[in-house]
């Protein structure tokens, strides 16, 4: 295993993105962004979660978090990908999924090279976990994460696209409490 993007203090503060394998858009469906921002709003109430900022695109997240004491910030990751995983598969097997037999055959096709995973696999096993160590790379960290659905096209400023934090940045109703920075 790689020691680069590791969590090696379970309470610091760090810049994390948790990819769908095979780069699947998984999250075109707001009722599928919807369990990712519950999801949060749970973690943040009940598993130590503090969450700054995020950003959901249609097969990657983005987030700034830390665990509070005495929680292990990778007990919490391992836990939400667990969860919306298993929350996510059914509603992905709906008759109104036009896409349902395509993608359950790429997670099942990920499960089977992955000794992790015996049926499905949604969520890549790497976090890409960077510590935020300074005022400076934690304000390009958030910037980037904004910043993210202009990129892609899909707005044209970061406050406008519903399911990213910068709609609490900018003080506009958003989707899920945040912690700020």
């Amino acid at each position: 295993m790689s020691q680069g993007y590791q969590i090696y203090d379970q309470n610091k503060l760090y810049y994390l993105t948790f990819q769908i394998v095979q780069w699947i858009d998984v999250f075109t469906r707001n009722e599928y962004k919807q369990i990712i921002v519950n999801s949060f709003d749970y973690c943040r109430q009940h598993k130590g979660l503090e969450l700054y900022a995020y950003v959901i695109m249609t097969n990657h997240l983005h987030l700034i978090v830390r665990a509070k004491e005495p929680f292990h910030l990778s007990d919490i990751i391992r836990d939400f990908k667990k969860f919306t995983a298993n929350q996510l598969f059914p509603l992905m097997q709906q008759p109104t999924e036009s896409r349902s037999d395509w993608m359950m055959k790429r997670f099942e096709f990920s499960a089977k090279s992955n000794a992790r995973n015996s049926v499905n696999q949604m969520w890549t096993h790497e976090n890409h976990a960077i510590e935020l160590f300074t005022p400076k790379f934690t304000q390009q960290k958030l910037d980037y994460i904004h910043n993210n659905p202009v990129r892609a096209g899909i707005v044209e400023k970061p406050e406008d696209y519903l399911y990213s934090s910068a709609r609490n940045y900018a003080g506009l109703k958003a989707m899920c409490a945040i912690d700020f920075l």
